[in-house]
């Protein structure tokens, strides 16, 4: 073993049992499995979700949609009159974020804000009636059946992968402000900027 492989793992090392997680669990593709094949079988399965969540998105965008516009409207249809801080938790995600999504939502008229009727301190979120009518039709979205399956994962499994995808995004330099949410942008926004930089 090279003494730069060394350190990393080391670190690897580390950083896995801060978090509470053995190092055998993390580690054992570099261990046991010299092929690789614990790490392709790793990579196939995030492709999987980016997969599903790309086709989730274009489906989105028959309806002139994004992703995450989507999954945020089919959110508040479940569930009218939520907070901003009730969506974010309802979708898994930073308030910031879904504020950015919840702001282009009210600019073009599909989302309205308003006091809540016993707490005029408190502004909720509901469909308008372009909303509403918006989705009537649309698929439900990727993101719901991620955040399903992730809050169905027992607590001690949902606890281990938290720490392994934490410790991953770790080595990969990915810290900083909040992440956006899956597909944030249109797929004819997307397009126009591909477009722009060819």
């Amino acid at each position: 073993m090279t003494p730069r492989k060394a350190s990393c793992l080391f670190r690897w090392n580390n950083l896995v049992r801060r978090k509470g997680i053995q190092y055998s669990q993390c580690m054992g593709s570099h261990i046991s499995d010299p092929s690789g094949g614990h790490s392709r079988q790793v990579l196939d399965s995030i492709r999987r979700i980016v997969q599903l969540l790309r086709e989730s998105s274009h489906d989105a965008g028959k309806h002139g949609l994004s992703g995450a516009q989507l999954f945020v409207l089919q959110t508040l249809a479940e569930t009218p009159g939520l907070s901003l801080n009730e969506l974010a938790e309802r979708t898994r995600t930073h308030q910031s974020s879904v504020s950015v999504v919840v702001a282009r939502l009210v600019e073009h008229g599909l989302v309205e804000r308003g006091k809540a009727p016993h707490d005029g301190r408190r502004m909720q979120l509901r469909l308008s009636p372009e909303g509403t009518n918006r989705i009537r039709t649309a698929p439900r979205t990727a993101q719901e059946r991620l955040v399903a399956a992730v809050d169905a994962l027992p607590q001690a499994a949902r606890a281990r992968l938290a720490a392994v995808l934490g410790t991953l995004v770790h080595e990969l330099d990915l810290g900083g402000e909040h992440p956006h949410m899956f597909f944030h942008e249109s797929a004819r926004r997307g397009q126009k900027a591909r477009h722009a930089d060819a």
